[in-house]
C-alpha cells in the first residue's frame, strides 16, 4: 500500500490548527516531515502516529 502523502496545508486542516503553526511544528521536528523541493510535506501515518504520542501525555 502507498503511504498518503500530506501537504502542510491539508496537515493544518486535519489537526484544526493554523497553516503558520503547522508549517513551524513541521519546520521544528516536532510533526516528523521531508521536503520535496521546497516544500514540506507529511506521511498520514507519521502523522498519525504524532497524534497517538500526544494522546499518551508527550508535550509539543
Amino acid at each position: 500500500m502507498t503511504p498518503e502523502i500530506m501537504t502542510v496545508s491539508q496537515v493544518a486542516e486535519y489537526l484544526q490548527l493554523s497553516e503558520m503553526t503547522t508549517y513551524k511544528l513541521v519546520q521544528e521536528g516536532k510533526i516528523p516531515g521531508f521536503k520535496i523541493g521546497r516544500h514540506w510535506r507529511v506521511k498520514k501515518e507519521d502523522l498519525n502516529e504524532f497524534i497517538e504520542r500526544l494522546k499518551n501525555g508527550e508535550r509539543l
